[in-house]
């Protein structure tokens, strides 16, 4: 009984650490989204077409996206080899870093062309921290789980997405609310400055919980691959086929609905920038709510189910979704927001770690898990705002292109995820 109870509050505390050090992660990482949208088009990029800096702006935040599968396939050798714990405790320092640094960048007015290089090169530094880190902490939640209970354990992870996101919009939401002329100067860099405070706390927590069980069991067996990314793409290529695939339904939608519809909906239907922000942090907190409850469903009626039913809901409606955006009123943006990101997304981000975890073995899983996972967010996630923002200067700023485009992802996802069992009783 005494072993149980220690048993239990380790993976507690393992289960606690994955989430907070996932939360500071994914806070810097959506904070640039953010900032990408009212600030870096004028800041870093002043001296073009006003359509052209946005999409130079968005095209520094899909750059990381290119370079996450690479810093994952880096991490995730170590991870494999070496262990999660570690791993973990580099991104986090090297992606908190960047983050801080970029707060202190002087712009385009007082360095010229080096302001929007230098904003390349950080951007490129936090793809590295975060390439790896969504792998180790989802690895760090689900093998210390029990067999009934890795729904609910891999889906805590994922809402450090979602609480990273909110404490992102708020910070920004807090700041908007200085005069236009403060927020640009000092303003915005706030929040990445004192995110130093948040790396500091998730250091700390991190270097408190022990390696994970089934790495240790693996070490001390000897079943570590030599090479784990050769060994992943030898015998679990299918695998990250399906991961890949699964994942562009996950992502694509994610930032039309979280990131793109803040500057579509304050540049192209006349929003109010708080409006709009403010919609976004209110499905945000939904979803942060719903997922842990998705997951715990999951261990009951399995994965699949779950991920089939928020896809299709989700391109039932892409169509709806816009025109009660541009119907122009406060209340329907948001609960067109809140619908979207809130309560049908949920459903599918909530599985799709666990659901990766499942499908590949222990000497591989991190390598496995991160390369599906970051090459599916680099070939929808990153450019998704980019997409959108070309289908609507192509087609007039008609939005009917770009709903289009969250069907499509989702048309990929079903096909991918039909190429996979049900999962939820297998063994890790």
């Amino acid at each position: 009984m005494a072993q149980v109870a220690v048993s239990k509050q380790t993976g507690t505390k393992a289960l606690v650490a994955s989430l907070i050090g996932s939360s500071i992660e994914w806070f810097d990482y959506f904070l640039y989204g953010t900032m990408a949208s009212l600030v870096f088009n004028k800041l870093f990029f002043p001296n073009t077409d006003p359509v052209v800096g946005l999409l130079l702006s968005y095209l520094s935040f899909s750059l990381t996206f290119f370079i996450r599968p690479l810093g994952g396939i880096f991490f995730s050798h170590i991870g494999d080899k070496i262990g999660r714990k570690k791993t973990l405790v580099l991104t986090l320092s090297l992606m908190g870093t960047a983050t801080v640094l970029i707060g202190l960048l002087p712009d385009y007015s007082t360095i010229g062309i080096w302001a929007p290089i230098l904003l390349f090169i950080l951007r490129l530094i936090q793809g590295l921290g975060i390439g790896g880190e969504w792998g180790g902490a989802l690895l760090l939640a689900v093998e210390y789980s029990g067999k009934n209970e890795r729904g609910f354990y891999g889906s805590v992870p994922q809402m450090g997405v979602t609480i990273g996101m909110l404490l992102g919009t708020l910070s920004v939401s807090l700041m908007s609310l200085l005069p236009e002329d403060q927020f640009l100067s000092w303003g915005w860099r706030v929040p990445f400055i004192l995110s130093a405070i948040l790396v500091f706390i998730g250091l700390w927590i991190r270097n408190g919980i022990d390696e994970t069980p089934a790495f240790q069991e693996a070490k001390q067996t000897g079943h570590i691959a030599k090479v784990p990314l050769v060994d992943t793409f030898r015998y679990h290529w299918k695998s990250v086929l399906i991961a890949i695939g699964a994942k562009v339904v996950e992502t694509g939608p994610f930032y039309i609905f979280s990131t793109f519809v803040i500057a579509y909906a304050t540049k192209y239907l006349g929003y109010d920038k708080v409006t709009a922000l403010n919609a976004v942090t209110m499905a945000t907190l939904v979803t942060t709510i719903v997922i842990p409850f998705m997951g715990k469903w999951s261990d009951k009626i399995g994965r699949k189910p779950l991920y089939i039913g928020g896809t299709i809901a989700m391109m039932l409606f892409a169509f709806p979704y816009f025109y009660l955006l541009s119907l122009k009123s406060a209340v329907w943006l948001t609960v067109a927001t809140v619908i979207a990101l809130g309560i049908l997304w949920a459903p599918v981000t909530a599985v799709l770690g666990t659901l990766f975890s499942e499908i590949f073995s222990t000497q591989v899983r991190y390598t496995g898990v991160t390369v599906g996972y970051q090459l599916g967010a680099a070939i929808a996630g990153g450019t998704a705002p980019l997409i959108a923002t070309a289908l609507l200067s192509a087609y007039n700023n008609s939005w009917v292109p770009v709903a289009l485009y969250i069907i499509l992802t989702g048309v990929i996802s079903l096909i991918a995820i039909s190429a996979t069992r049900e999962t939820k009783d297998a063994n890790l």
